[in-house]
């Protein structure tokens, strides 16, 4: 169930690129009996190697891909189907995970995670960086 899920998400975010001051692709993130217990700031450093002082900040779903999944009048006919990409992106990411959560790790260079949990009790979800500066 859990790699079929991986697929899932590895087929919606193929191809799009998370727009910043710089453009990165998402990863398949993926850990398995991970999800036993809630997600939280400090799982999430451990799970991702980064230190437990590491800044963080958790926003909703929505929240993350407002300017990239929903349509902006000075969107190009490429952005406009990008907004298509990122609106099935985030649909998958809702039907195959529950209690999503979205977690910004640093400052500057900034790590994304996007992770939720499976029917299997695992963790599984995307990753990506964005620059802000």
């Amino acid at each position: 169930m859990t790699n079929e899920i991986s697929e899932k998400l590895k087929q919606a975010s193929h191809g799009l690129l998370m727009m910043s001051e710089s453009e990165y692709p998402f990863e398949i993130v993926l850990w398995v009996g991970q999800g036993q217990e809630p997600i939280t700031a400090q799982k999430i450093r451990q799970l991702t190697g980064h230190s437990q002082d590491s800044p963080i900040e958790e926003v909703e779903l929505e929240y993350f891909f407002r300017n990239c999944a929903f349509e902006k009048e000075y969107h190009n006919e490429l952005q406009k189907k990008d907004v298509k990409k990122f609106q099935a992106l985030i649909k998958t990411l809702k039907e195959n995970l529950n209690e999503i959560k979205v977690y910004r790790l640093g400052t500057r260079s900034i790590d994304v995670y996007i992770v939720g949990e499976t029917l299997d009790k695992d963790l599984a979800g995307i990753s990506t960086k964005v620059i802000e500066t």
